[in-house]
Formats: C-alpha cells, structure tokens, sequence
C-alpha cells in the first residue's frame, strides 16, 4: 500500500507501528511567510554584478551562444555555485529555519570571492532581499528565506546562483528534511529524472523543444505535471539572457541547439496542477492547489563533440544523487 492509500489511523509505511497521521502523513498546513532578518551586506572588495549597484536590471543583447573565454569563466563560476550548493544542502534539517541556510549561503558565496546573485536583483521597486532562494513543499520557486523552521517530512529546495569572473553559475535542488512520505520521495525521484533525460535529449542540430518534450512525458508518465509559468534561460554575463527554455513540449521552440550555447534546465514538477499562484512578495510561487512541487537545475553546455556538458559540476565527490548526473 501506498502513502497515497493510506487513512490517516492506518499503521504507517515506515514500520514504526505508529498510526500514519501521527509519524509520516504529509502535514496539510500551508507555507506561510515568516518573518524577514536584515538584508545581508557584501563588502565592496567583490565584484558585484550592475544591477546590485544601480537597483536596475538593464537588458542587453546576448545570445545563447557564449564565446569561449566566457565559457571558460562561466566553468569556474558555475563549479563555486555547486559547491555553494552542497555546502547549503548539507545544512538541511528538522529545526533549521530557511533563514539560516541563506546565511550559510551568502557567508560560503562571499568566500569563494563571488556576489549571491539573487541578491538586489529584479529592479527597484521590488528586489530580492537574500542571497537563496529556499522553497518549501508547494512553493514552486523563488521562496524567501526567513524565520520557519524546516520540519521533519519536508522537501526544500535551494537555488544558488553566484557572481564571480563577469559571470553568473547557476543551479539548484530538492532536499529532503528528514524522512519524507513515499510519494514525496517519488516525487523528487522523477524531478530529478526529468533534468537528466532533459540533458541527455539536448544534442547540437536538435530543435531546443527535445527537452521540453523529454521533461513533460516523464513527469506526466508518472501522474505529475510540468509548471508553464517560469522556464529555463540564457546565461552568461547576464544572470537572465532573452533565451528561453520551456520545460514542456512547444511546438514553437525550435531553435536549433548549437555548440556554445549555454543555458539552464530547471523542471518544476508537480504532485497536481500545474498551474501557479503567486503571494503579495511579488516572488513567492505555490501551486494553485498547494500540493508539493520540486525542482533540479543544472547551467549546460552545447558541445561540439554532441550532447551536453554540465557546468554546474562539484569540485569534489558528493553523496546526493543529484550530483550523479554530473559523473561524481
């Protein structure tokens, strides 16, 4: 039986013998928003990206394809923010509020001589005011680190993106916090099943809709559903470029993959609907039925030798299996 069937005085999956309602039944209560710590400084000794300075994120032109002096930095940049990762991801559990990770976060970005991009970013009128995104069980994306603590059961997910050398490396996953129910894990599972089928599909000559169609028939071959609202992007001397990569099938997207080109993959999938809903911060995401969500992302590399390189790749071996796809 699974954690889907059972009633909540059944005894629990785990073979605790305790009732499932009172040791691994998913809480029902909603993610609310906490309460916010100072924004953290970053010394002036680091190079920090434009719009961390001027309040304005100025859009420039610059394709998906990178010349390879970017490339190279864009490698250094995109190793620090898995590294970066890691160390946050090892911080994970029951009791930690998701306001302590950013601070782990920006003090681990800020020694690595490297600016939290998410930091300021997004313009003047509303900038993200910390160094992580941390989203929490039904928050999709772009949650903000604050006073809650992580309870056991939980998945979060950490989104690192650092500035260093010109260029920002971005990345992100889905941690569990403690044991989590079956199909919580399930979930996760096929999430970060659907970025590696995402890479392996993304060869030079194929249109860039391979990877939304790669990511829409797992995820929906498992009963879960692809998010439409956010996708993945053009990186590179701009945190954000023009390119756009969908994470389910559009017709529409059919740039052919070339060598150089360099962007995100990031699926956002769903335990139910897909669809979205944003609260009053103007970043948090939740799904409009506020069942679970996950998310893995790696920065790619188009190659000339065919498929995909990961940029996104720790400087040392790991153990969570997020990590396998880049061969550590």
């Amino acid at each position: 039986m699974s954690a889907v069937d059972l009633k909540p005085n059944d005894r629990c999956w785990c073979g605790s013998g305790r009732k499932f309602k009172q040791c691994h039944k998913p809480s029902t209560e909603r993610v609310r928003p906490g309460h916010q710590s100072p924004q953290r400084t970053v010394p002036e000794t680091i190079d920090w990206p434009p719009y961390a300075r001027t309040g304005v994120v100025e859009r420039r032109p610059e394709g998906p394809k990178q010349p390879a002096d970017v490339i190279d930095r864009m490698r250094r940049s995109s190793t620090a923010a898995a590294d970066v990762l890691v160390e946050v991801g090892a911080a994970v559990a029951p009791g930690v509020t998701t306001d302590e990770l950013d601070r782990i976060c920006h003090e681990a970005v800020l020694a690595r001589d490297a600016y939290p991009s998410p930091l300021a970013y997004g313009g003047p009128d509303n900038p993200f005011p910390k160094s992580l995104c941390t989203s929490v069980n039904e928050v999709i994306c772009h949650g903000i680190p604050d006073d809650r603590p992580l309870r056991a059961g939980d998945i979060v997910n950490l989104d690192v993106t650092i500035f260093r050398e010109g260029v920002h490396g971005d990345t992100n996953a889905t941690f569990f916090v403690g044991d989590v129910d079956p199909e919580s894990a399930r979930l996760v599972t096929v999430t970060r099943d659907c970025l590696a089928r995402a890479i392996e599909a993304a060869h030079p000559g194929k249109p860039l809709n391979v990877i939304g169609r790669a990511i829409q028939e797992h995820a929906e071959n498992n009963g879960f559903g692809v998010v439409r609202e956010f996708i993945g992007h053009g990186i590179g001397e701009q945190f954000h470029t023009g390119f756009s990569v969908p994470h389910y099938y559009d017709p529409r997207a059919d740039t052919i993959l070339e060598p150089g080109m360099v962007f995100t993959i990031e699926p956002m999938i769903t335990a139910g609907s897909w669809q979205a809903r944003m609260w009053p911060d103007g970043w948090t995401a939740v799904t409009a039925d506020q069942r679970r969500t996950a998310q893995f992302e790696h920065t790619v590399l188009i190659t000339e030798g065919g498929g995909a390189e990961i940029l996104t790749v720790p400087s040392r071996t790991t153990g969570h299996p997020y990590w396998d796809l880049a061969g550590s």
